[in-house]
């Protein structure tokens, strides 16, 4: 697994939540040793927390992170994007790799940013990497290779599960898996009011409803059965999840749910216009 970024210098440009992630996943998983790892954030506080935790080496400045790393991991917000390219569009080479997690940014956008022909990575992983139980997908640039996906394949493998895709199918991965997991905690909250509601103590039923959906998806990834045929396997005649069922289906939770998918592949595509 680690043969990709074997003895390659990875730099990360922003200390947030995913990057620090990305940071944690890359030496826990043994792809990346500490002292290539290379961490750029405009707050000091968040760099001397990582440093203190991990040993990284860090930075104020992102131009240092272009003209160190072999790959430089591009994990701010959007808004963000242009000026941190304004930092390194004059350093970085045709030899290094850019991978981007800016939700919407579109390849063009990085490439044409860029003053030479970069090898650039778009993806969309998820919060979930923070538990190393992430998905992530992720799609080449115009001067991107099978070897530049390899690499980061194995940044996103570090943190859960990566995917390569077109870059036509980024919304729907953003409003799917990107946007996924709080669609998740709705749920989960829902059914642990129910609990509550039920007479079951809160601590108890957010326990019983965390565990629940944990299992459902095991469940699904195991067993590769239609989610369907999981779901009738529980429902017996006249019990109480049919019951349970029938009242979600006339509340309209299956709609909602798709409804809200594709109202969020909407809006990343026009944050990406």
């Amino acid at each position: 697994m680690a043969a990709a970024l074997e003895g390659k210098k990875v730099g990360i440009i922003g200390a947030g939540a995913m990057g620090g992630a990305l940071c944690r996943g890359l030496i826990h998983a043994g792809a990346t040793p500490p002292d290539a790892l290379l961490v750029s954030d405009p707050r000091a506080e968040h760099l001397a927390g990582l440093g203190h935790e991990l040993g990284v080496r860090t930075t104020l400045l992102n131009s240092d992170v272009g003209a160190y790393a072999d790959i430089i991991v591009l994990a701010v917000k959007p808004q963000t994007v242009h000026d941190v390219l304004a930092d390194v569009h004059g350093i970085l080479q045709p030899a290094q790799l850019l991978i981007s997690i800016a939700a919407g940014v579109r390849i063009a956008t990085l490439e044409n940013a860029l003053s030479m022909p970069v090898p650039v990575v778009r993806a969309m992983p998820n919060t979930a990497a923070q538990v190393n139980a992430g998905a992530c997908a992720y799609c080449r640039g115009t001067h991107a290779g099978e070897g530049h996906l390899a690499m980061a394949a194995e940044v996103f493998r570090s943190v859960g599960a990566a995917v390569a895709v077109e870059e036509r199918m980024m919304d729907a991965v953003t409003a799917l898996s990107g946007s996924g997991p709080a669609y998740v905690y709705l749920v989960i909250e829902a059914l642990v009011d129910g609990g509550v509601k039920v007479g079951l103590p809160r601590d108890l039923a957010q326990q019983l409803a965390a565990q629940t959906v944990l299992g459902a998806a095991r469940m699904v990834m195991d067993t590769r059965l239609h989610p369907a045929q999981l779901k009738d396997m529980v429902a017996t005649p006249s019990g109480t999840t049919i019951t349970a069922l029938a009242a979600l289906e006339h509340a309209g939770l299956r709609a909602a749910l798709i409804d809200a998918v594709e109202r969020a592949a909407i809006r990343s595509a026009e944050l990406g216009q």
